[in-house]
């Protein structure tokens, strides 16, 4: 029977308008980020009020979420390069502790 070794990493959940999905990717792109998730058409209710999950007229009107494990020493310059947006722009990024079986997936 094979052991399962887990290691830590943090995962990002980014959530913003999808006219800015570009933005976020690029900013993991250039940070090393070797692969991440895109959901598309995300409802729920925020300081702005609820928003419809729906597509309306183009992916660029509907709220997008970037999932993403990253090493923890990314956090922080990867959170430094989204204050600058998110103090123009509505959104938010969560960030947790997670636990991968396959650590090379994640690294460059």
């Amino acid at each position: 029977m094979t052991t399962l070794k887990f290691s830590p990493l943090k995962k990002l959940e980014i959530i913003l308008d999808g006219a800015h999905v570009a933005f976020a990717t690029d900013q993991l792109d250039r940070a090393g980020v070797t692969g991440y998730t895109l959901i598309h058409n995300l409802s729920g209710k925020g300081s702005q009020g609820f928003h419809e999950g729906h597509l309306m007229f183009n992916e660029d009107d509907v709220l997008v979420m970037v999932i993403a494990a990253v090493p923890a020493e990314l956090v922080t310059p990867l959170l430094e390069g989204f204050a600058p947006f998110f103090a123009e722009h509505s959104g938010v990024v969560f960030v947790t502790d997670i636990q991968v079986v396959r650590p090379e997936k994640f690294t460059a």
